[in-house]
């Protein structure tokens, strides 16, 4: 079946974050303050983890630095916000805090390595192996994440199907491209992204996260240019 790693992962996700949500219900709002500032340490060590394993530290530097001139200039964030805000008043309480939930677990998600091998395995014929086990942890965390985050946790879905989906079509054409130094330092580059997420969980400042995105493929191409 086409795409089945990445149907699958997504399916993990909604089924994880659903049961999240019901578990979210059940506990009052002042009890959850502790598990989302556990959530926000574990997604700052996750970023730790992720960026400490650069090759190339410059190149980490100038994607995230080109990648946020270049977010900020789409202002992908604002986007982002404007569209959560309109949700919000369509469906009411229900979607509140739905961008942090959203861009958080969808960074967790599609910025590690198990995505682009995961789909590469796959695209290239084989067995998803690496989508499948990706898929568990990512539902997992999903309870986790919606039962402290709420209701964005589940469209983390969508991004994760359509990125690791365009990989695994696309597999033939760019894994060429993707090379092991590539991998690393675009997850490098994301778990900087991540350590800025749980920042802004802990309330410490706000970091516009989502316009460093574009520093993922900024670091693709600088790793194809220069390494």
């Amino acid at each position: 079946m086409p795409l089945f790693g990445s149907i699958a992962n997504a399916l993990f996700i909604v089924c994880g974050a659903l049961a999240g949500l019901l578990l979210r219900k059940k506990i009052p709002a002042k009890i959850m303050e502790l598990p989302v500032q556990g959530m926000a340490l574990f997604v700052v060590t996750l970023g730790v983890g992720m960026a400490i394993k650069t090759q190339q530290p410059l190149v980490v530097i100038a994607s995230i630095a080109l990648g946020s001139l270049i977010g900020e200039l789409m202002n992908l964030e604002g986007a982002l916000e404007a569209a959560s805000m309109k949700l919000e008043k369509r469906i009411g309480d229900g979607a509140k805090g739905f961008s942090t939930g959203f861009i958080t677990t969808s960074l967790i998600y599609c910025t590690g390595s198990m995505a682009v091998l995961g789909a590469f395995e796959e695209g290239l014929g084989g067995y998803p192996s690496l989508l499948l086990a990706k898929g568990l942890i990512d539902g997992l965390t999903s309870v986790a994440m919606a039962a402290s985050l709420g209701f964005g946790v589940i469209f983390s879905a969508v991004p994760v199907f359509l990125y690791q989906g365009l990989l695994t079509l696309a597999a033939g054409w760019i894994q060429p491209f993707m090379s092991e130094a590539a991998v690393t330092e675009m997850s490098a580059t994301g778990g900087l992204m991540l350590m800025g997420i749980g920042i802004n969980l802990l309330g410490f400042m706000k970091i516009r996260v989502m316009n460093m995105l574009p520093g993922l493929v900024v670091a693709v191409i600088l790793v194809r240019l220069f390494f």
